[in-house]
């Protein structure tokens, strides 16, 4: 009978709290009837000569049944009640509503039932993409191939760890006790020979490490020729690391071992990106007539207080801020820098990040002479003021004389500058769908740094937007040019360290590289350019590479003849 009514009524388009008030009123009407009808009948027994037998008199248990009845009744009756007051008190602490004109913040809505229950399973098994909708990525429909893509290459990312996770300072490894060989020192070697190094890592008592994970760079350089190459390190896992460098230049040639991070140290970087993904907020500020106000932005806000939505319509990429208490979300002038959240570290954690320690050391100490190249000026290229300062831009330059034009436009959040104008955030994929496209047009793309503090997966969504519309501008004008720079090495300190380490710059470029891989676009390969250089590290690097990055540049748009 009950879930007669439910059907009856509920399916209608009548508000949950009504239909469980006609639900009780029927189940009062026709227990009710039921109890009198009862009652009746034995009234009636009794109006007609009285009962034929003992059996037909109104015992005690008789009146039970009728008392087992009314308490059956008023069962069912309050039951639905107290379902009612449980769910209003669910509803009253989880949902808010406001009534100010202008305003759209709101909770995240649910993400939206594009799949049938088989997709929805495999969403679940491929954990980058459940993370994404964790994050604010609710409204995306994934494609199979972009699922398997991203499975492929979080996997392609997992980095060897130590044994146990509690691993003491003074097991750690000590760049200090570590020295690398050059095998077949005394061989003849020519150019495009390759060259072998190995090295074994040991810890601060002195002893062997038995197992890898450390994050180590190297490099091959000759600074007479201002000449070098990185190297490709290969971890045995157990100790002992070997790197291959090829021979492309004539001359003395040194080699220069540089231990990033330890392996315990890395172990503490993988569990905060895990652990605390957002760990850079930045934010904005609300402003109309007299009154303004700067509220916490970032990809994804805890939903303690009033969101606004800035998540662009096209691309979906998502975007939240706090909402002011007194100026509607409509009110956002611009777009700033927040701060750093405070890590979450546990024990001697930070011990593993000490600068000249255990931070950048060098394993083999190599001084080297050099001497700074100035770079070729560009004397017809002038710059064109818009209106618009500091390093996000836009900017642009002319060169009137050979009909050149450059701009500069910041990617969309999250980016790390100062006091941005909220209309200049750009998202890139947006920015190329509304280029013409043509032989006479280049469109160079980095993307990598403002990224290290934040989850593998947006990385990997942001990448897999930005192909999109590559293919989409190749495909109506193929003989654009698209070039892509890599990331690059930066000068790390211990709180650096924590946040934006070249591990996991070396993460992220390894997926640029994976994602572009096979398309028609071109690289500027900058970590190769900044580890294997003379200069010392920098996020900002010397204008002696910046120029080695612009003749790279330069050599896809204007190929010699002879190649």
């Amino acid at each position: 009978m009950f879930e007669a009514l439910i059907g009856a009524k509920c399916d209608q388009v009548i508000p949950t709290a009504l239909c469980l008030l006609q639900i009780i009123s029927k189940l009062l009407d026709l227990n009710g009837k039921k109890i009198i009808a009862n009652r009746r009948f034995i009234e009636l027994k009794w109006e007609h000569g009285g009962p034929s037998s003992m059996n037909d008199q109104p015992t005690k248990k008789t009146v039970l049944h009728f008392r087992v009845q009314q308490l059956l009744c008023m069962f069912l009756v309050l039951l639905p009640i107290l379902l009612l007051i449980l769910n209003l008190h669910h509803v009253k602490f989880n949902t808010y509503s406001i009534s100010e004109s202008g305003s759209q913040w709101s909770r995240y809505s649910p993400p939206k039932n594009h799949s049938t229950i088989g997709q929805h399973m495999e969403m679940l098994r491929n954990d980058w993409t459940h993370k994404l909708v964790g994050y604010g990525y609710q409204n995306h429909c994934f494609t199979p191939e972009e699922r398997s893509e991203g499975t492929v290459l979080i996997n392609m990312l997992k980095w060897p760890t130590p044994p146990i996770s509690a691993i003491s300072f003074q097991k750690s490894s000590d760049p200090s006790r570590v020295h690398f060989v050059i095998l077949d020192s005394r061989k003849t070697f020519y150019v495009g020979d390759q060259l072998q190094v190995m090295l074994r890592m040991f810890d601060f008592e002195g002893n062997p490490k038995q197992y890898g994970g450390d994050y180590i760079q190297a490099r091959i350089h000759t600074p007479e020729l201002k000449a070098g190459s990185a190297g490709t390190v290969i971890d045995n896992q157990n100790g002992f690391y070997y790197i291959n460098f090829t021979l492309l230049w004539p001359g003395k040639v040194q080699v220069s071992v540089i231990l990033v991070h330890p392996s315990e140290g890395v172990q503490v970087l993988q569990r905060m990106r895990e652990e605390q993904p957002f760990r850079v907020f930045l934010k904005s500020t609300f402003k109309y007539g007299a009154i303004a106000d700067a509220t916490v932005c970032n990809l994804f806000l805890p939903q303690t207080k009033p969101l606004c939505n800035f998540t662009d319509l096209k691309t979906g990429e998502p975007w939240f801020c706090y909402k002011p208490k007194k100026l509607p979300c409509s009110a956002r002038v611009n777009y700033d820098r927040g701060g750093y959240m405070k890590p979450l570290l546990i024990a001697d954690e930070l011990k593993f990040f000490q600068s000249k320690v255990n931070i950048k050391m060098r394993l083999l100490p190599n001084a080297t002479d050099y001497i700074t190249v100035r770079p070729s000026p560009l004397p017809s290229l002038n710059t064109f003021d818009l209106g618009y300062s500091g390093k996000a831009g836009p900017l642009c330059a002319l060169d009137k004389e050979h009909n050149i034009m450059v701009e500069f436009t910041v990617h969309g959040p999250p980016v790390q500058f100062y006091n941005i104008w909220s209309q200049q955030l750009r998202y890139i994929s947006n920015k190329i769908d509304e280029i013409k496209g043509g032989k006479n047009t280049v469109i160079g793309i980095t993307l990598c740094a403002h990224f290290a503090t934040y989850p593998i997966e947006v990385y990997i969504w942001r990448l897999q937007s930005i192909r999109r519309s590559i293919l989409r501008l190749l495909g109506r004008s193929p003989d654009t040019l698209v070039v892509i720079k890599t990331a690059n090495v930066r000068a790390l300190t211990q709180r650096l360290s924590l946040y934006q380490s070249d591990w996991f710059s070396y993460q992220l470029d390894s997926v640029l590289r994976r994602i572009f891989a096979g398309i028609n676009v071109a690289f500027v390969d900058a970590w190769e350019m900044t580890i294997a250089h003379y200069l010392p590290h920098n996020i900002h690097p010397h204008q002696i590479i910046v120029k080695n990055e612009i003749d790279v540049l330069l050599s896809y748009m204007c190929p010699s003849e002879n190649n």
